[in-house]
């Protein structure tokens, strides 16, 4: 669980933005979309070999 202590005087916004900020960094927000639903080891497999494949692709027509 993130924690954000307020400091005094500290603005709602500002405190919002910070809690933002760390759920980016940790990557809690992603984890929650993964886990809503549950993918097949081999789904996830085939999308990742699309994504190399694709990324790979992009990298032969930067280096041409």
């Amino acid at each position: 669980m993130i924690k954000i202590p307020v400091k005094e005087g500290e603005s709602i916004e500002r405190a919002l933005k910070r809690l933002k900020r760390k759920t980016d960094s940790t990557g809690v927000i992603k984890e929650v979309r993964i886990r809503k639903q549950f993918n097949k080891p081999s789904v996830i497999k085939r999308q990742q070999l699309i994504k190399a494949i694709y990324v790979e692709q992009l990298r032969r027509k930067e280096n041409e």
